[in-house]
Order: structure tokens, then C-alpha cells, then sequence
């Protein structure tokens, strides 16, 4: 009995040494939320989601087995009216209406697909810093003109709220042409009210910490606290925002491909113009659809399950 008894009493004193080592050693926000995502079951499944999506995305294209562009389908006359195999062994999603492999399509779209919804998504997410963190920083700054600053930005950012946000997305891309750029800037802009808004909420709720109190009162510049200070300390939501936000990028570019504001060169694969092709043919292959649709969903879920345990790691409102 002794021996155990002296066995739990050395395991409690390590223990306890370790935590001890761990306080003074101290950790920071962000090694304390991912220390929470490794424990979290969606943040692993989110992670494993885009872990898959990414390595198809880049690695995929050199593996598969035929030409995004090559209409084998047509040349060997297996495309009839009215006809278009099915998967087969060899043709594992079968072909699209022009004869061409869909499985093939869908590797080679799924790059096409991240590069939009990475593209808009750091657009958005330049522009709104940029106003937000101007208007963040005029707020905390106060005076006469800190403040006619922060209301212009602000009402500017209050006209693209108004506005829903597909709405808003199509005009940019009406205006603009259908292309592939156009798609991302149209999505990227829809995203930079969110980020203006989230950015500047956050430095003013900042502005009032004890450590910028004290930096005022050793004579600090505030330019210079709201720059190297509190701007860095209120980005943590920003980046969480991003992450979700990729998941709406993805599904508001393929809305605009669905609409035929997109690539117009449908040969380009990509999962919102496939799913808009497929269209025409719903009674015959309704699977032309299925395919892209449910990647679209699949990508998607995974962002947002990542982005959703990353704000409740971060955020000790919602910490479980």
C-alpha cells in the first residue's frame, strides 16, 4: 500500500512540476486554440475535408487518366441524341454531353474551383483590412477628424449591406463581362463589408484594453498603437471569417457560373460551369449534375466546419 501510495504521490508532484513549467513558459492565443481543434471532431473532419480537396487541386491534375478536353466520347460515337454512357470501368463518372470524361473534369475543376474561392477571398479580405483598419484605427484615434473618417468609410460600407449579396455580385459581373476574373473581383467585393465591419468592431472593443492605456500614457503615438498594436491583436476574427468566408466564395462563384456570368469558355473545367452545362440534360444524365453539385457541398462543409471550431477555440464566449 505504501508503494502505491508513494507511486501517485510522484506522479501527482510531475504533474504538477509540468504544469508549473507550462505557466511559466505561458501560451499563447492561438497555440491554446489549436491545442482545442486537435480535441475538436469537427475541426478534424473539416480539416481532413480540405486536406483532400487541396492535395486534388494541385496534385490531381497531372493523375488523371484523360484530356479535360479531349471528346474521346464523339470521336468513337458513343454521344447519340438523346444518349450519354454512364460510368463504366474505364470511365469511372462516365461522359459529359460532349463526350468528354467527367471524372477527369471533376480533378481537373476542383483547381479551378480553388483558385476562385482563394482568389475572392483574399480580395475581400485586402480590401475590407484595408478600410476597416483605417476606419478601426480614425475611431480609436478620436478628434473631429477621426471621426468625419470613420462615418464616411462606415456609411460607404453600410451602401454594399444594403444590397443583397448575389445581387450585388451579379452586377459586378454584368458590368464587368463574364470571365473568370470577373468572377473572383465580383465575389472577393461581396465579402468586404463583412470584413470592414468584423476588423473595425474589433480594434474599438481593443482600443479600450489596460495595454493601450498604458502605452498613451507613456507618451506613445496612437498612429503608432493603432498600427503595431491593436491592429494585430484584432485580426484573430478576421482570419477566422476568412476561412468561413471560402466556403461562401466557392458557392457564390458557382452560382455566377450558373448563370452564365463565369468562364465563358465551358471547355475550362470548373465545378459551377459543369453544373450549369448539366442542366440541359437532366432527363437523360442527371448525374452530370449530381457530381459537381455534391463536391461544391462537400468543399463547402468542410470550410465551414473548420472556420465554425476555429471561432469556438478563439472566442472564449463559446468555448464548450
Amino acid at each position: 500500500m505504501t508503494t502505491i501510495g508513494g507511486k501517485k504521490r510522484e506522479k501527482i508532484d510531475r504533474l504538477a512540476e509540468l504544469a508549473a513549467r507550462d505557466e511559466e513558459r505561458g501560451v499563447s492565443l492561438w497555440q491554446d486554440a489549436f491545442r482545442r481543434l486537435r480535441r475538436n471532431p469537427a475541426a478534424i473532419i473539416g480539416a481532413v475535408i480540405l486536406t483532400i480537396f487541396v492535395l486534388v487541386a494541385l496534385i490531381g491534375p497531372f493523375l488523371v487518366p484523360y484530356g479535360p478536353t479531349d471528346t474521346m466520347g464523339i470521336r468513337e460515337g458513343l454521344i447519340k441524341p438523346g444518349v450519354i454512357p454512364g460510368s463504366s470501368s474505364e470511365h469511372w463518372f462516365g461522359y459529359d454531353h460532349q463526350g468528354r470524361d467527367v471524372f477527369s473534369r471533376m480533378i481537373v475543376g476542383a483547381r479551378q474551383t480553388l483558385l476562385v474561392g482563394v482568389v475572392a477571398t483574399l480580395i475581400g479580405l485586402a480590401v475590407g483590412v484595408l478600410i476597416g483598419g483605417v476606419a478601426g484605427a480614425a475611431a480609436g484615434l478620436g478628434g473631429r477628424w477621426g471621426r468625419w473618417v470613420d462615418s464616411t468609410l462606415m456609411r460607404f460600407i453600410d451602401m454594399l449591406l444594403a444590397l443583397p449579396s448575389l445581387l450585388l455580385a451579379v452586377s459586378i459581373a454584368a458590368l464587368l463581362g463574364p470571365s473568370l476574373t470577373t468572377v473572383m473581383i465580383a465575389v472577393g467585393m461581396v465579402s468586404v463589408p463583412v470584413f470592414a465591419r468584423l476588423l473595425r468592431g474589433s480594434m474599438i472593443a481593443q482600443s479600450n484594453s489596460d495595454y493601450v492605456l498604458a502605452a498613451t500614457s507613456l507618451g506613445v503615438r496612437k498612429s503608432k498603437i493603432a498600427v503595431a498594436h491593436v491592429l494585430p491583436n484584432s485580426l484573430a476574427p478576421v482570419i477566422v471569417q476568412a476561412t468561413l468566408t471560402l466556403a461562401t466564395a466557392i458557392i457564390e462563384a458557382a452560382a455566377l457560373s450558373f448563370l452564365g456570368l463565369g468562364n465563358p469558355d465551358s471547355a475550362t473545367p470548373e465545378w459551377g460551369v459543369m453544373l450549369a452545362d448539366a442542366q440541359q440534360y437532366l432527363g437523360i444524365r442527371p448525374e452530370l449534375a449530381i457530381y459537381p453539385a455534391v463536391a461544391i457541398i462537400i468543399t463547402a462543409l468542410g470550410f465551414t466546419l473548420l472556420g465554425e471550431s476555429m471561432r469556438e477555440a478563439l472566442d472564449p464566449k463559446l468555448r464548450k
